[in-house]
């Protein structure tokens, strides 16, 4: 009977460590407010100057080109952070006391490989999971791994990978590799 139990425990403990997905520093991000970075196309709004107020991209160098001031840094940046960089130097010359607002207006693409009928880059939409993610690449291959999924992305500068489940979100930038199964 004890040895029953203990094969049996034996038996729960491997399968539960099979199905487990650990937090990894992928998750990290998921608490964090959204960081610009190249490929984002952002809604900048001067209040009471529609001229200055438009779309603009965050080209290759992680900038934003703005009339009057130039480039500024957004790669790494907040909303509040780019607004706040803009107001400073439009009001050293250029405004008095001007009021900035920045927001997205469309996010950089996610990419997605592997076992899923077809790869590439994807429209990133905010709350997509991964699974959202799998089914707007057609869905899985017969051969795929359909449990989780490995995402690498982008964290303070460093890439980072990790295996996470199907019910995680991306985030835009996120490539997202579905496994082959091994039998």
């Amino acid at each position: 009977m004890l040895a029953r139990l203990c094969v049996l425990l034996l038996v729960a403990g491997l399968a539960a460590c099979a199905n487990t997905v650990r937090p990894t520093p992928v998750h990290e991000v998921l608490n964090e407010p959204y960081r610009f970075d190249s490929g984002d196309k952002l809604r900048i709004t001067v209040f009471d100057q529609p001229g200055l107020s438009q779309v603009y991209m965050v080209d290759q160098g992680g900038y934003v080109t703005f009339p009057l001031v130039g480039p500024v840094a957004a790669r790494g940046a907040t909303s509040q952070d780019l607004a706040r960089q803009i107001a400073k130097k439009l009001e050293a010359g250029y405004l008095k006391h001007p009021d900035v607002s920045v927001e997205v207006d469309t996010y950089r693409p996610f990419f997605i490989m592997g076992e899923i009928k077809n790869a590439g880059q994807y429209t990133f939409v905010a709350g997509m999971t991964v699974q959202n993610a799998v089914a707007i690449a057609g869905g899985f291959t017969p051969r795929a791994v359909t449990a989780d999924a490995e995402i690498t992305r982008q964290l303070n500068g460093e890439v980072m990978s990790g295996r996470v489940p199907l019910t995680d979100p991306i985030r835009p930038g996120d490539t997202i590799n579905v496994r082959e199964r091994f039998f």
